[in-house]
This record gives structure tokens, C-alpha cells and sequence, in this order.
């Protein structure tokens, strides 16, 4: 009495849900890639602001201690080697600090670059079936 339904009709519905599920796979993976291109981005962000910090307190201190040195320079004989060692370190570290930062700022990664580059492999993928 009730017929058979052909097989197409469960195998496109199958076909369906094998092609949604594995959307949602392909999304899922890329969110992931985001999410830790993002939090990559912002370490490297607070990696530099800490740097930047640290040199303009190193070239802040260098100044002062600069000033005390100028001031000081016609006093007597041991104070001036220790104020201008401690001005030449600041102010190397400061210099220092600044080049590291620096050299971080002009060799940053690109952002999303993991990302892009799967997308653009699912891209080929899509296209070369089709």
C-alpha cells in the first residue's frame, strides 16, 4: 500500500545537513583563527606600550639626572663620575627600550594573516569543485 520513498529524497536531505554541518565547522574554525589572531595583536600591543613606557621613563630620568650632572660638573672630584654613570645608563636603556619598541612597531606581523590565508584555501577549495 505505502510506497517506498526514493532514495533521492533522503540523500539530498542527508547531503543538506552534511553541507550546513560542515558550514558551521568552516565557521567555527575561522571564529577560533580570529579570536586567536586578536589576542595575539593585543599582547603584541601591550608588549610595545610597556616598552614605550619604560623608555620614556629611562629618557626622563637620563634628562634630570643630565641636569644634576650639568649643575654639579664644577663641584668636586667623586660625585660627578657616579651621576654621569648613572645618566649613561638610563639614558642607554631609555635609548635602548625605544629601539626595541621600535623594531617591534616595523616588524609586526599582518593582522589576521592566519585567518586570511585559510579563508583564501577554502575560497580555492569552493571554487575548484565547482
Amino acid at each position: 500500500m505505502s510506497e517506498p520513498s526514493p532514495a533521492g529524497g533522503k540523500g539530498l536531505f542527508d547531503s543538506l545537513k552534511g553541507l550546513a554541518s560542515s558550514l558551521v565547522a568552516i565557521v567555527h574554525t575561522r571564529l577560533e583563527l580570529l579570536s586567536t589572531d586578536l589576542e595575539e595583536e593585543r599582547a603584541r600591543l601591550v608588549s610595545v606600550l610597556v616598552m614605550l613606557f619604560v623608555a620614556l621613563f629611562c629618557l626622563g630620568v637620563g634628562v634630570v639626572l643630565l641636569a644634576i650632572l650639568i649643575a654639579v660638573v664644577f663641584w668636586d672630584s667623586h660625585r660627578l663620575l657616579a651621576l654621569a654613570l648613572l645618566t649613561g645608563v638610563f639614558l642607554a636603556g631609555g635609548v635602548a627600550a625605544l629601539g626595541f619598541a621600535r623594531h617591534k612597531l616595523r616588524t609586526k606581523p599582518r593582522l589576521f594573516a592566519a585567518s586570511l590565508a585559510e579563508l583564501s584555501r577554502d575560497r580555492q577549495h569552493l571554487t575548484g569543485r565547482s
